[in-house]
């Protein structure tokens, strides 16, 4: 019912205000489509958001509890999103506001929310943990292939393999890329190659398309096979901005099939103009250590210790020469007077013996028993006496003894 009111007779604000609200409030609740164009987080448990339409330029502004926001996902800005909001108006401010009770991505959105649940679910399994990355290898005996038949991304993948390394193997199996059949044959491929012993790596290559073409390389069951590989194994799905999935659990994400190719075999022509350059760096650095060690060599060489060994020892030996020398002096010196000392003993023993005096003209007498006679006591007349002279002995009879 209407309200009466007059200039002077005005209807009180709270009176129009509430009158207001319960007209809002009786279209009740309703699902409405439109684009979340701003998310305004707070610590409060309401939060509050702009939805906009996506054709009109028509925004409203929608508060919804943290719990509400949190169970619909992980939203961004410029998610498409359908809500069940209720219109009501507030008494204090009077301002239109929408009460969202449920909100729900919408289209990709949607899509994007769950893929979204289940990669924060094989995450916290450990899924996509950096340390269980498996190293490629530097050169492969074989590489496995898992792509469509004839398809651009099989070209790209052979092509670039084959001009950048042209002795690599490739062993390739055909799957279908996309549709229901997609995860069961990939899985199938994926383990057939895991189990050949010469294959080293395995690529899972396919070419751009939009998110449900895509969809297939983010199930659950193609992740937890890549995971489970013991080979290596690259993936190059889609475009670069794409990342289903699967490229968070393989050993190596390449943007695109043609960097694929780049990841798994090195440039033959890059590889030789490297090992070139490394033979003359090489080669520069054995030449310049011999002409170190040549001018090392060559100024030890030039010192006069080594030109002439022996030139070292020349002083020592004038030193040496002049001690010898000296030495001689001295020991002549000495031997002349050890001659002279021992001469002048000589010459005194000989002056002191019995012989020097028998020299003299004297003469020793001895009786018949051997005994020298030193007094005329000792023998009587007509004893015989023998004396020794200088030159012989005599035998002489005592005929007489005369005292001085």
């Amino acid at each position: 019912m209407a309200l009466t009111s007059s200039p002077e007779r005005p209807q009180p604000l709270r009176t129009v205000v509430a009158a207001t609200k319960d007209w809002v409030e009786r279209l009740g609740g309703v699902w409405v489509e439109g684009q979340l164009i701003e998310i305004k987080r707070r610590a409060s448990a309401t939060q509050f958001l702009v939805l906009r339409d996506r054709v009109a330029e028509v925004s409203v502004t929608l508060s919804t509890t943290a719990a509400e926001l949190d169970a619909a996902g992980p939203l961004a800005e410029g998610t498409v999103v359908v809500c069940q909001v209720r219109p009501t108006v507030w008494t204090k401010s009077g301002s239109l506001t929408f009460e969202c009770r449920d909100i729900r991505p919408a289209g990709e959105g949607r899509l994007l929310a769950q893929l979204e649940q289940r990669k924060r679910a094989l995450q916290a399994e450990g899924l996509f943990n950096p340390a269980l990355k498996k190293r490629l290898p530097v050169l492969p005996r074989r590489i496995g292939l898992i792509t469509a038949e004839n398809s651009a991304a099989e070209r790209d993948v052979l092509t670039n393999v084959q001009r950048r390394w042209s002795a690599a193997e490739i062993d390739v199996r055909y799957a279908t890329m996309q549709g229901p059949n997609c995860v069961p044959q990939v899985v199938a491929a994926l383990r057939a190659l895991d189990v050949e012993p010469l294959v080293d790596v395995i690529v899972i290559s396919r070419g751009g398309g939009s998110l449900e073409d895509l969809l297939p390389f983010s199930d659950e069951t193609l992740v937890r096979a890549v995971y489970a590989c013991r080979t290596p194994v690259v993936t190059a799905i889609g475009h670069e901005t794409d990342t289903p999935i699967i490229d968070l659990v393989a050993d190596l994400r390449a943007s695109t099939p043609t960097d694929a190719a780049k990841r798994i075999v090195p440039d033959a022509a890059a590889e030789r103009d490297a090992l070139r350059r490394a033979l003359e760096r090489a080669t520069r650095a054995v030449v310049r250590k011999i002409g170190i060690e040549q001018a090392r060599l060559n100024d030890l060489r030039s010192r006069p210790v080594l030109r002439d060994p022996a030139s070292s020892l020349s002083g020592h030996a004038e030193v040496l020469a002049l001690l010898v020398a000296r030495e001689r002096r001295a020991m002549a010196s000495r031997l002349r007077e050890e001659s002279s000392s021992i001469g002048h003993l000589i010459s005194r023993a000989r002056a002191m013996s019995p012989q020097a005096t028998l020299q003299r003209g004297y003469a020793v007498l001895s009786d018949a028993s051997g005994a020298t006679v030193s007094s005329i006591t000792q023998v009587t007349v007509g004893a015989r006496v023998r004396a020794r002279l200088n030159d012989g002995t005599l035998d002489l009879d005592v005929s007489a003894k005369e005292t001085p």
